[in-house]
């Protein structure tokens, strides 16, 4: 009998164990209303957790109002959100799959339409809201209005909020939380030299940029139990000459992370700090070496994220330990089996859940 790939073998953080190493990515849907999840995020998560993935994610969900992207983003941070949100993470049990929640701020990138609404900032007279960050430079210089610079004292609130959503969460019934601080929003902004100019102990070298999501990681994990696992989601690039590298800064901060002791993996994905940013090539698994210089040299679990999308190269990424989960957006937005079709393509014999039990998985 041939060996079941280590894709579909368990994985366990702490005490906390998946069925495999395929993990649904937080994906936007930018469908809430009052930051409450509703039908759409049950049909979108559920499915993908009938699916057959291990851990499955939400989407970001904001600390506080003023932390969303969109009027429409998920929240988590007052009861009524809570309420709807255990039944998500009930949900995703149900389907096999472990709860995972994304929290997040959305930082200087906050207060914006949908981006099939154009993706333009909304005034405050018009219903929007003051964005932060971690100085009065906007995301967008044409586009955006300055956010408001984040005082030492509204950074400890900040670190608050992000305790108090993953203190829901736990309630809620999520078993791994990860922290958003990639893509541009408020942590990677204070990360990044091309966003963070500040002279404070909140600026300057690597480690006054990094002190902020070292203030977060503390105020989570004081309330995030210690059985249960603590990601941490990172820009590993930001494509802009003078920004955050692999081998750079990122490696520094991943080291800091790793010394902790309490976070488990680090999310390896890339860009967002600005929109002058420039990849150099948009290709299959463009963004594993991230991931495998991180694991390698900071010694810590990693995940790998950038158009995974064949079953074969999900499968080889994890058998030659280049990262310990892969993370997938659009190959699981457009087929919510693809856990179950990689399976049978691979060889591997899955259990569908009862009613499911006739269903023809095709490759």
């Amino acid at each position: 009998m041939a060996r079941t790939p280590l894709l579909f073998q368990p994985i366990s953080f702490r005490g906390v164990t998946a069925r495999n190493r395929i993990a649904v990515s937080p994906m936007c849907q930018y469908s809430a209303s009052d930051g409450v999840p509703n039908d759409w995020h049950i049909q979108h998560l559920g499915a993908r957790a009938m699916g057959g993935a291990g851990i499955v994610f939400t989407e970001a969900s904001a600390v506080s109002a003023v932390a969303r992207i969109t009027p429409n983003d998920l929240g988590l941070y007052n009861d009524t959100q809570q309420a709807a949100y255990a039944r998500l993470a009930a949900l995703i049990t149900l389907g096999g799959a472990v709860p995972g929640i994304q929290i997040a701020h959305a930082g200087r990138k906050g207060s914006c339409t949908r981006p099939w609404e154009g993706d333009r900032y909304i005034p405050v007279a018009e219903g929007g809201w003051q964005s932060e960050g971690p100085t009065e430079q906007g995301f967008s210089e044409t586009k955006d209005p300055e956010p408001h610079a984040l005082t030492p004292a509204e950074i400890g609130t900040v670190a608050a909020q992000f305790a108090g959503t993953a203190r829901r969460a736990l309630a809620a019934g999520f078993k791994i939380a990860e922290i958003h601080a990639a893509h541009g929003y408020l942590l990677h902004s204070f990360l990044s030299p091309i966003s963070n100019t500040r002279s404070d102990a909140y600026g300057g070298d690597v480690r006054g940029r990094a002190r902020m999501l070292m203030e977060v990681l503390d105020a989570v994990r004081a309330v995030w139990p210690t059985e249960l696992p603590l990601f941490v989601r990172l820009s590993c690039s930001d494509f802009i000459p003078g920004g955050l590298t692999p081998d750079g800064d990122i490696l520094t901060i991943a080291r800091m992370i790793a010394a902790r002791g309490d976070v488990d993996l680090i999310d390896c994905s890339a860009g967002g700090i600005s929109p002058e940013q420039k990849i150099p090539s948009l290709h299959p698994g463009y963004q594993v070496p991230f991931a495998e210089i991180i694991r390698r040299e900071a010694g810590i679990a990693t995940g790998a994220v950038g158009l995974i999308e064949q079953p074969t190269h999900a499968a080889e990424i994890i058998a030659n330990e280049r990262a310990d989960i892969v993370l997938l957006a659009r190959a699981v937005l457009a087929d919510p089996a693809w856990p179950l079709r990689a399976a049978r393509r691979l060889g591997v014999e899955v259990d569908l859940p009862g009613p499911y039990g006739r269903a023809t998985v095709h490759e």
